[in-house]
């Protein structure tokens, strides 16, 4: 397997410890969670997502764990402002803040909350089982370039995640990157649901939700690969991915950094594990490595 030379590293205005960040809404939903993934290895963090009003979310089953991944429907449950609050023990650390809203104006309500308290702001324009929120304003590149831009005038790092579940994701990319993108992180999890066969109805509460983890991991590299060579802002890959060969794959596709998020799930300490064999002091520089499949 190649491996990189050890380092920290600075994407889209970021500046993180190493190429690995904790994908939003996995242990996300306090300072102690947070500040226990970066103390794991973790390079940055990414809180739960956090909106305008605070949401209970859907009903349950709300997560269920399959053979390839998990099927969630959390409906984005969220305390809203109440949670700048947790950040407090975080002062100074890589942590980006998830936010979303229902309009640009929201969107911009939300991030000045947290102005000045955290690193950058991604922006959550993807989630595929949020009704009025996430994936149903992704999906339109006039409002995605938007709500960048509503966020990204503050100056502060703009980070957009993209949903996988539209026609074209290279023309939400340039969206995002005309709005004023620091970067894009591809991808959210894709719409899928499954059923009980002895219950005779869909397992989650919501119908609906989002598949993440290993099933997912082709369709995410498709996605960053496509997105290289569309957009000229960095690039951070997500979904599925679980091995230091995952990240050397998605990072040849053109990621500069990636998340990861379900893997957590089966091993807290993933972020090591994976470090530990990803890194070498002779090894390859991350340039190198970034994109080089286009060759």
């Amino acid at each position: 397997m190649v491996s990189i030379r050890p380092g920290t590293v600075t994407v889209g205005g970021v500046a993180l410890e190493n190429h690995l960040i904790l994908a939003a809404g996995i242990l996300g939903t306090t300072g102690a969670s947070l500040l226990r993934m970066l103390t794991l290895g973790a390079g940055g963090v990414v809180t739960k997502s956090i909106g305008p009003v605070p949401k209970d979310g859907h009903a349950g089953p709300c997560l269920v764990v399959l053979e390839d991944g998990l099927l969630n429907a959390m409906g984005l449950p969220n305390p809203s402002q109440d949670f700048v609050n947790e950040l407090a023990p975080l002062t100074k650390k890589p942590v980006i803040a998830s936010i979303f809203g229902g309009s640009p104006d929201e969107f911009a309500t939300v991030a000045g909350w947290f102005a000045g308290k955290v690193a950058g702001f991604e922006l959550n324009l993807s989630c595929p089982h949020a009704e009025g929120y996430g994936a149903a304003m992704g999906s339109d590149p006039a409002l995605v370039e938007a709500c960048t831009r509503a966020v990204s005038r503050s100056g502060a790092p703009t980070w957009v995640k993209l949903t996988p579940n539209v026609t074209d994701i290279t023309a939400i990319g340039k969206a995002a990157e005309r709005g004023g993108a620091s970067a894009i992180v591809a991808i959210n999890t894709v719409k899928a649901m499954r059923i009980s066969t002895a219950l005779r109805r869909p397992v989650l509460g919501n119908r609906v939700g989002g598949l993440s983890g290993s099933a997912v991991f082709p369709v995410a590299v498709r996605c960053v690969y496509e997105l290289y060579e569309a957009v000229r802002i960095p690039i951070i890959g997500c979904g599925g991915i679980a091995t230091a060969d995952n990240v050397v794959e998605m990072m040849m596709a053109g990621a500069r950094a990636v998340e990861i998020g379900s893997a957590v799930q089966r091993d807290a300490t993933v972020f090591e594990l994976i470090k530990n064999e990803l890194y070498a002091k002779g090894g390859a520089g991350a340039e190198e490595i970034v994109g080089c499949a286009h060759a």
